[in-house]
């Protein structure tokens, strides 16, 4: 996911960063809202400058739930497997339409005359040359996800196809996609490799894409605050500076904190797994306390030095060690089988694209509620935080150019990474090494590591990927946070930041503590839920918009 968020913008008075004045003509909304006028503040004993409503009702929700569910323990764990099986379950269609919805939008202003619009203003420049801009969505769409998921997802989706469906009293019960490929290795693997692309593929960043665009049209070219109230503008008017726009925020702030928590705590998963494969460290509860302890730590640290200082450099060097793990992995792995798979999964994608994203009369209902669901209000909670990302460093783009960009250059990163990793496991498995199936979801990558050449080193920087892609993560996302619960001021005082960054570790440890991967699971998917309507608004104020820019240019 993203790992840098600031802004080189000079600052006025109060740290807040100016919206660049549009460059053209634009419909520039005139409002008398200053950004942070109904902020609270103070210097001593500790300084803090936050927007009250927003900061004070997230803040207190966010301590009474660690607080109950500390109290209440593990008896929580069997309520939190209802709920995330009840929501995915009942409402799955839901977020596959919605997903749906997401990606024809962006189709739809690929193609049209709406994209044509420039972030920033007909007359407005790109910030970053070509190369850079490619570089950061590059690092917006690495992550612990893609670690934890890289070789398990692909495997999984492998063998359950290959056993084929499973019928028990007339219902299915097994986890392959569609119809399965029983028996057919060949046929399983395309199947696999397609439904795991459809999960890091056009959906995922349409997603992003949506909220990106909606922040820049109406910070860049509207000249509203980078909050995501402002994109309401067009529906509620002056009243989003009131309690419609901090219900707004006080969601974009609890999917945020909680879909970097569920990251954190997988991340912990994988990194226990690893430690345990390399060093024979136990992995047991106390290890992943420890662990989410430690990342956390490290991302306090980063956010006190500043990103120059502390998470720029971390992210330098992660980038540098992804890249350096992929190409390994494509060199001494099946060479020629990942190189050609690239190509023959993207067909196998577009072949099974129109079935696996149908809401509606699936018949494999586990892997549509279990993994699509999940992932859809996974990605929808982390939307808040990457797409503030992606509309910074976006400004002077067409929408086309953004939509192709943002769609396209990190969904081949992803295809890529899946391919390799996941490919080699799959490659593996038909050589008749059972290690990596056989194995939990967290240690498959581990264990796929471990059939190739200097496994030791390539598993210790796998382990160091893991906890600092969460570093650079937390860092980032705490700033977001921050910037949303200041009333839009980017650069409030730091013990804010420190403040949202040792939440982010503390709801993370009290849900490993009370339910584990199901815990995090379930928060992702109660926070992506409710935002998921907030992005469906966006949607209709994204059309509104960049209609209104049209008329001012045409």
């Amino acid at each position: 996911m993203a790992d840098n968020t600031q802004s080189t913008a000079p600052l006025i008075e109060g740290g807040i960063e100016p919206i660049p004045t549009p460059d053209g003509p634009t419909e520039v909304i005139e409002t008398p809202y200053e950004i942070g006028q109904d902020n609270i503040s103070a210097a001593r004993p500790v300084a803090y400058d936050i927007h009250n409503p927003v900061f004070l009702i997230s803040a207190a929700t966010i301590l009474v739930f660690v607080v109950a569910a500390a109290f209440f323990g593990t008896t929580l764990e069997p309520f939190f497997t209802h709920l995330r099986d009840w929501l995915t379950g009942n409402l799955g269609w839901f977020f596959l339409t919605a997903g749906n919805i997401f990606v024809l939008l962006c189709l739809v202003l690929i193609v049209t005359p709406l994209g044509n619009v420039r972030l920033g203003g007909p007359d407005a420049t790109a910030d970053y040359s070509l190369t850079g801009w490619f570089a950061m969505l590059f690092a917006a769409g690495m992550g612990i996800g893609l670690m934890f998921y890289g070789v398990g997802e692909p495997m999984t989706h492998f063998t359950t196809s290959l056993a084929g469906p499973t019928i028990e009293n007339g219902v299915r019960t097994d986890w392959a996609p569609l119809g399965g490929a029983a028996g057919d290795m060949q046929g399983a693997a395309r199947l696999g490799m397609a439904a795991t692309i459809f999960h890091w593929g056009l959906h995922p960043w349409a997603i992003y894409a949506v909220v990106a665009l909606a922040l820049a049209l109406f910070s860049y070219n509207k000249g509203l605050p980078l909050t995501m109230r402002s994109v309401f503008y067009p529906i509620l008017g002056e009243r989003v500076w009131g309690w419609p726009g901090h219900v707004i925020d006080v969601l974009s702030v609890f999917a945020t904190l909680f879909g970097l928590a569920t990251s954190l705590g997988i991340g912990a998963e994988q990194a226990t797994a690893g430690l345990n494969f390399l060093f024979d460290i136990p992995a047991t509860t106390a290890t992943k306390i420890v662990l989410i302890v430690f990342i956390t730590a490290i991302a306090t640290c980063s956010v006190v030095l500043g990103m120059d200082k502390g998470v720029k450099i971390l992210s330098e060097v992660n980038m540098s060690l992804a890249v350096l793990l992929l190409l390994f992995v494509i060199a001494v792995g099946p060479t020629a089988a990942i190189l050609s798979g690239f190509f023959s999964n993207l067909l196998a994608y577009a072949e099974y694209l129109p079935a696996l994203s149908n809401p509606f009369g699936r018949e494999d209902t586990n892997f549509m509620s279990g993994w699509t669901a999940f992932y859809w209000a996974w990605w929808i909670s982390w939307s808040p935080f990457v797409g503030m990302f992606i509309a910074r460093v976006s400004r002077g783009r067409t929408v086309r150019q953004f939509l192709i960009a943002v769609l396209i250059v990190p969904s081949l990163i992803s295809v890529l990474w899946m391919t390799a990793l996941g490919g080699t496991a799959i490659n593996q498995y038909m050589e008749g090494f059972r290690g990596v199936a056989d194995s939990a979801l967290e240690l498959q990558l581990f264990q796929m590591l471990g059939q190739l050449p200097l496994y030791q080193l390539t598993s210790l920087i796998a382990i160091v990927l893991v906890i600092v892609f969460f570093t650079t993560s937390s860092d980032s996302g705490s700033l977001v946070v921050d910037t949303i619960s200041a009333g839009g001021k980017v650069h409030a005082p730091i013990p804010q930041r420190v403040f949202w960054c040792s939440f982010e570790g503390l709801v993370a440890l009290v849900l490993m503590l009370v339910g584990g991967l199901t815990a995090l699971q379930a928060m992702a998917v109660s926070t992506g839920l409710p935002f998921t309507f907030v992005l469906l608004g966006a949607v209709y104020a994204i059309i509104v918009g960049l209609r209104g820019e049209l008329r001012q240019t045409s």
